[in-house]
């Protein structure tokens, strides 16, 4: 079993939907006035919902915090660093245990998180200590 699809609340459509595509290298393939449906290149959905720019996305609460995405190369990954850095200069790159992480934020302020190699490549056998920090 793997996760298909994810749903993501945001301000502003139009800016999250240009953002996450050029981020994750995805199509629109189906949208509304307040609403998007992404696929990525490994056949995975990300639902954008527009909630309106008083939403709010508290930290610490129950739910989804933030997703964790695996870039295809290093150089996949150093294109999405350069894509946060455009947004944010909050952005952090580092290796731990063998694997690069690169954090930023997305357009409303949410935790953007993208890794090389993914899992698939090299397991994970322990909780990133960066969880435990947010």
């Amino acid at each position: 079993m793997r996760l298909s699809s994810a749903v993501m609340f945001v301000k502003k459509l139009d800016r999250s939907v240009d953002f996450y595509t050029k981020l994750l290298t995805a199509t629109v393939t189906a949208c509304d006035t307040s609403a998007a449906l992404l696929v990525g290149p490994g056949d995975y959905q990300l639902y954008l919902r527009e909630m309106g720019t008083r939403a709010e996305h508290p930290l610490g609460a129950i739910g989804i915090q933030y997703l964790i995405w695996s870039a295809e190369t290093l150089e996949d990954l150093r294109r999405c660093e350069t894509l946060l850095r455009e947004l944010t200069p909050h952005v952090t790159a580092q290796t731990v245990d063998g694997f690069d992480i690169v954090e930023g934020s997305g357009p409303d302020g949410v935790p953007i998180v993208v890794v090389y190699p993914g899992p698939e490549k090299l397991p994970r056998d322990q909780i990133i200590p960066r969880i435990y920090t947010w």
